[in-house]
């Protein structure tokens, strides 16, 4: 029955990428003329600014399908070898198709990605309530990069077994009840299904033309409105919403955490475990958000300082339901930033007092839309450091500084830059090749020395980007010692 319903379905997208003229058409969830003109902006500007200087051609459309094919399903558990070859007919269209600003592939593919899910969740949920022999001696490959595409819907169908098999078995191993496995694992792939239902237009433009992007290197991304205002905060530190920490657990948003001093906990009716059922703005109706994927909860809790939001809340304590209005407020996210700490290792360091000096910077934050405005006291990762630094010195008593980075993916240039000037007095610090050739140093902005006495920076596989230039710079400068991974 599988395999009937595989050819048909196989067949019927077939029909739909193969019209007239070669065109395809995505039903259901059509691109907009926003995401046409995006495509073509972003097309634009890779083509006159990336410092490859490659054209968007035929080679660049391949690696565009490749890649895009990889991000939709990563793990090779939904798409069959069949599939691949329906839409590797498109390979050398791609490029043309997105100088115009056409993105129907993308999202012809993710119509068809919404088909295969469906139809593996089904085969997921048989094998979970299937009897397993787990004395059989069996084996599977579990890093996709060694996979190929299964060359059908019955092989599909055995990789899957193999992964419930899998799974059910580690949970076993862990002590869990089979009843309580079964339950968990059903739920878990009930979960992958309506997020996949919920996919929004702009992540399936965003995963193309990141595709798109990566065929001409790794680091270069489209981001949508939504992941932009993600950065954003990520980058000034601050939002604007009621402050608390949510998290989805059995399609309901749940509060993990009340941040000190926000809107939620100036309030002080929202707790610790409350289920958020429903979300409406100051007026107008409370939208359910059972079963709706976090990051569109999110967004509809935030909003402009000053503005109020309406919450329909089950309580964790007694299990009513009451509805909480709340003002949003400005949050400080200072988990983010920048903490130092004074350990005191006692006698242990000869001939000093044995204080240690920690500086954890989880990344190079720089509030650039402040920095703009001409905000004097904009919050940057290169100020909260001078600040440890400078408390170190005033203690008097510090006798080295450890800076973490472990955890630091990268962030501003500029604070990369800031930063590696207040260990060294003077110097260049990187340089960047433009376009045309030239070469610009980018050099220590201030004279002097913030800390001078011994410097340990300690790094990690997460380690990427800008602290690999802070990294870099402290050890050309003979400035400190490198600990850890590589990055």
């Amino acid at each position: 029955m599988f395999k009937s319903t595989w050819r048909v379905a196989a067949t019927c997208f077939l029909g739909l990428l193969l019209l007239a003229g070669g065109t395809i058409c995505a039903q259901q969830f059509d691109p907009t003329p926003e995401d046409q003109k995006s495509a073509q902006v972003v097309c634009q500007l890779v083509h006159r600014f990336h410092i490859s200087q490659k054209k968007i051609d035929d080679n660049i459309s391949k690696k565009t399908l490749k890649r895009y094919l990889e991000s939709v399903d990563p793990l090779k558990l939904y798409f069959i070898e069949r599939d691949i070859q329906v839409f590797r007919k498109f390979e050398k269209e791609l490029d043309d198709q997105l100088l115009r600003g056409d993105v129907k592939f993308a999202f012809a593919v993710h119509q068809a990605f919404l088909e295969r899910v469906r139809r593996q969740v089904k085969v997921a949920s048989r094998f979970i309530q299937a009897e397993h022999d787990f004395t059989l001696d069996e084996s599977r490959i579990a890093n996709p990069d060694h996979l190929e595409w299964c060359k059908s819907a019955e092989e599909l169908d055995e990789r899957w077994r193999k992964r419930i098999k899998a799974e059910l078995l580690a949970k076993k191993l862990d002590d869990t009840k089979m009843p309580e496995a079964r339950e968990q694992l059903a739920k878990r792939y009930t979960n992958v299904k309506r997020f996949a239902e919920q996919t929004e237009r702009s992540e399936v433009l965003q995963r193309y033309l990141s595709s798109m992007t990566h065929s001409f290197d790794p680091h270069s991304s489209y981001m949508s409105p939504q992941t932009r205002e993600d950065f954003d905060i990520s980058m000034r530190l601050r939002l604007q919403g009621i402050g608390a920490a949510l998290s989805s657990e059995d399609g309901f948003t749940v509060v993990r955490q009340i941040v000190p001093g926000g809107a939620a906990d100036k309030d002080d009716r929202l707790e610790l475990g409350d289920k958020i059922i429903g979300v409406g703005q100051e007026k107008g109706d409370i939208v359910d958000i059972v079963e709706m994927k976090l990051s569109r909860v999110v967004r509809l809790i935030r909003g402009k300082k000053d503005t109020k939001v309406r919450l329909r809340v089950k309580t964790a304590k007694t299990g009513e339901t009451k509805i909480y209005e709340l003002t949003r407020q400005v949050i400080e996210l200072k988990q983010s930033a920048v903490t130092s700490v004074i350990i005191d290792t006692g006698k242990r360091i000869k001939g000093s007092s044995g204080r240690i000096g920690v500086i954890n910077m989880p990344s190079f934050y720089r509030d650039f839309d402040a920095e703009r405005r001409g905000v004097a006291d904009f919050r940057s990762a290169s100020r909260d450091v001078r600040k440890a630094l400078d408390a170190f010195n005033k203690d008097g008593k510090v006798d080295a500084v450890i800076l973490d980075l472990r955890t630091n993916g990268g962030g501003a240039l500029k604070d990369s830059v800031e930063i590696s000037g207040l260990f060294i007095n003077e110097g260049p610090v990187v340089r960047v090749k433009e376009l045309d050739g030239t070469i610009t140093p980018h050099r220590d902005p201030d004279p002097g020395i913030a800390w001078e006495g011994p410097l340990v920076v300690m790094t990690s596989r997460m380690s990427a980007s800008a602290s690999e230039i802070f990294a870099g710079a402290i050890k050309d400068y003979h400035r400190g010692l490198i600990v850890g991974d590589e990055t």
